[in-house]
């Protein structure tokens, strides 16, 4: 299905993928986390289904609670295992998409490598960590913001991702 949907405009695949979710569950429930290593860069990841980097992350699964989700997110994506409980910086709302997803916002400082450190999978075409200063120009806008409000303490600047 990924590869499906890899191949498609990316306002296509953005619209299946939600349309797909909304038929599950009427309101969606994010975590996006910001990991930092040991010189301060943080972790962006570049999804097979969508163009630009963003801060690993996705859904909440049921029953799962949000600190749990994001540290399951960034090892899924990365293959980071958190060392610590991940801290909520902030939630926001998304009204880009469905106006009805939520979105928690992470920081995960303490982390070791799993054996898939970094490595590309099914989701994920590239994994690395970036410099503030030398961020990819296909940042998202939201990343780009997030990140913003992050280096200056300012988070959240606003209710919305």
């Amino acid at each position: 299905m990924l590869k499906l949907l890899s191949i498609l405009p990316t306002s296509w695949t953005k619209r299946i993928v939600q349309s797909a979710v909304l038929l599950r569950n009427p309101y969606i429930l994010g975590v996006r986390v910001i990991v930092e290593n040991e010189k301060k860069q943080v972790l962006l990841v570049r999804h097979t289904y969508l163009e630009g980097w963003y801060l690993p992350g996705g859904a909440v699964d049921g029953g799962e609670t949000l600190d749990k989700a994001a540290a399951r997110e960034v090892m899924e994506e990365a293959g980071v295992i958190a060392a610590e409980t991940p801290r909520l910086l902030g939630m926001y709302l998304n009204r880009e998409a469905t106006g009805r997803d939520h979105v928690g916002l992470f920081h995960l400082r303490e982390w070791s490598k799993a054996d898939s450190f970094l490595n590309p999978n099914t989701e994920i075409a590239e994994a690395g960590f970036f410099a503030p200063d030398a961020l990819p120009d296909t940042l998202s806008p939201a990343t780009g913001r997030r990140l913003d409000e992050f280096r200056t303490g300012s988070y959240p600047a606003g209710a919305f991702w």
